[in-house]
């Protein structure tokens, strides 16, 4: 890649204004592969600047325009996809199939989804004798996360561009590479100079003068509840508008009568995907107190099949997890399990058996775990599940409500009503009742401290607009 020092800015790649350099580690090998620029203040002052010129003419854009640009993004980010997933497999260690199958591929379900509801999103309705407009809010910063890099990226991008507003976006040091990709399948889908804006850089640098910044209008951020809210702090002072999409402990609810075998793979499988590093990952699996002998034997099954290794190999199935930071983490939780007396089932603190270097987890299952313990209570966000016991509905419930998150949930049961009347009560922003198929169009965020704003189609556009009453339209 010819512009890893550099930033895109105004239509055109640019040196910064700095010289701050950080190098991007395979965490596979914990060994360096690339460096990248770092920028400052001065950077996403010339960024914001850029969009702000740009967003007179652009929010101006026809809808057929908007849409004409967004198809022509998506045909680009497929001719690249390939690139997108080997970048993703070195930088955020994803095995080959889930790099291109999942993360590439989400990128592209973000695009057909948004192109799809701006095709019949409805930007102006009557209200008597008022009329209701729905307006681009104006600049924008998108801070997007390390774990789901590229489709958190889209999944900001194209609805902001569907709206007729103009960004800067901050990737994540860690996995910054698969979004310098995307800025050239911008520039070559013939996105008007300044729409869109790369500017990368750390946190408390970057993230903060965007947050900050007077000339943006909205920050919409992906990450962990501790960093959202300084995101959040940052923003107050310009009352600009905040989405977050953060943390998560989501349950899965295994109702009596529940086909057992097929939904503790299901859950398991989902925890161990990106090596559990999924905001919505259902990491505490609730099962009647006395199912969790069997649950236990069928979670140490699925571990079993499970492998870990180098990300490029076929055979892989499961990476490392990001960072060191993150590994050590980890670590110190599942050894937390262990100390407040919960039982492990299998895996533990130790590298997978064969591995001795890179930040890999063994797949890890505990069982007889409570829910006053940290596993149960903390975002852990590697591949570990935690078992907990309950002894009715009533008690499930409570258990999954027992928690400062709010994202997501599961609840499995042989009878769809009950497990339909058990969903409406579970306090979190999406509930999957017997694992549906995937529902791209379904609104995506959370309550509590997993954020506030929705994702995904009409509901991510709506995120990025302001509304304005014209009153008084249709008298006389």
């Amino acid at each position: 890649m010819e512009h890893l020092k550099q930033f895109y800015i105004g239509g055109r790649w640019v040196d910064p204004i700095g010289r701050d350099t950080v190098e991007v580690i395979n965490p596979a090998t914990e060994e360096p592969f690339a460096e990248i620029a770092l920028g400052n203040r001065d950077d996403v002052d010339a960024a914001v600047e850029a969009a702000r010129r740009a967003f007179p003419a652009f929010a101006e854009t026809s809808v057929a325009e908007r849409l004409a640009l967004l198809r022509a993004i998506l045909a680009e980010y497929e001719r690249r996809a390939d690139d997108i997933a080997a970048v993703i497999v070195r930088e955020v260690g994803s095995p080959l199939a889930f790099a291109r199958n999942a993360q590439a591929a989400a990128g592209i379900n973000q695009l057909n989804e948004h192109i799809k509801a701006l095709e019949s999103f409805r930007f102006e309705q009557m209200k008597g004798t008022t009329l209701v407009l729905r307006e681009a809010i104006g600049v924008v910063g998108l801070i997007t996360p390390w774990n789901w890099p590229i489709n958190q990226l889209v999944a900001k991008v194209a609805p902001a561009i569907a709206a007729g507003c103009t960004m800067v976006v901050k990737p994540s040091e860690l996995s910054p590479l698969c979004t310098l990709i995307f800025a050239e399948v911008a520039h070559d889908a013939g996105v008007p100079a300044g729409v869109f804006n790369l500017v990368n850089g750390t946190g408390p640098v970057v993230g903060a003068a965007l947050s900050s910044h007077p000339g943006v209008d909205m920050v919409s951020f992906t990450g962990s509840t501790r960093a959202g809210t300084e995101v959040a702090r940052a923003a107050a002072a310009t009352v600009k508008r905040v989405a977050q999409e953060l943390g998560g402990k989501a349950p899965t609810i295994m109702l009596p009568g529940t086909d057992l075998d097929r939904t503790v793979k299901v859950a398991i499988q989902r925890i161990f995907a990106n090596s559990g590093q999924s905001c919505s990952a259902p990491s505490r699996l609730l099962v009647p107190r006395d199912e969790v002998e069997q649950a236990s034997a069928i979670a140490r099954g699925v571990a079993d099949t499970v492998v870990a290794g180098d990300p490029s190999d076929p055979a892989t199935t499961m990476g490392p997890v990001i960072s060191r930071a993150q590994f050590d983490k980890i670590r110190d939780l599942i050894e937390s399990g262990v100390r407040e007396g919960a039982r492990l089932v299998c895996g533990g603190p130790g590298r997978p058996d064969g591995l001795d270097r890179g930040y890999f987890i063994r797949p890890t299952v505990f069982a007889d775990v409570d829910p006053s313990m940290r596993i149960a209570r903390e975002e852990i966000f590697g591949p570990v599940m935690s078992i907990i016991a309950y002894d009715d509905v009533e008690d499930a419930i409570a258990i999954a409500n027992d928690t400062p998150y709010g994202l997501s949930a599961y609840v499995q049961g042989p009878d769809a009503e009950a497990a339909r009347r058990v969903g409406r009560r579970i306090r979190a922003g999406q509930v999957h009742v017997n694992n549906p198929p995937p529902d791209r169009s379904a609104p995506f965020g959370g309550y509590k401290q997993s954020g506030n704003g929705r994702e995904n189609g009409e509901h991510g556009i709506s995120e990025f607009l302001e509304t304005k009453a014209l009153t008084g339209y249709a008298a006389g």
